[in-house]
């Protein structure tokens, strides 16, 4: 095999890695995503649920073994910042996913070019030796 197939294996090697480091990350990403969605979606039923209450209702918090009454007011806004906060994370998180799958597409397409690159080589050297 010659140095010039040698090189274009080496390179689609990198190349191949890359793209995997890229999945790693973007499965990494996908799972952050799901539980970001669970997580606003609890918060809304508790949002709604706090809507739901009257301003004499009483509302108590869990902090470690102890309930401590806190204001309604005070819990739908904790609630309401909660979901800020968490939609922030998730537009974060989607803008990052749609940036890696462009990435995705960039290694995959090298790789695609780099392995039609290398069929070739293979196709000259096999006709240089077949000549011989």
């Amino acid at each position: 095999m010659d140095a010039e197939c040698k090189a274009i294996e080496k390179k689609m090697q990198s190349e191949v890695d890359q793209f995997k480091a890229i999945q790693k990350d973007f499965s990494k990403l996908v799972q952050q995503r799901e539980l970001l969605d669970g997580q606003l979606n609890e918060n809304k039923s508790v949002l709604e649920e706090l809507n739901l209450l009257k301003d004499d209702n009483q509302v108590y918090k869990l902090y470690g073994p102890v309930l401590v009454k806190q204001d309604l007011d005070e819990s739908r806004q904790n609630v309401g910042k909660r979901m800020d906060y968490i939609k922030k994370e998730l537009k974060r998180c989607n803008d990052q996913i749609e940036e890696l799958e462009k990435k995705q597409d960039k290694h995959r397409e090298n790789i695609q070019k780099l392995q039609q690159k290398l069929q070739q080589q293979y196709q000259a050297v096999m006709a240089a030796a077949g000549m011989k």
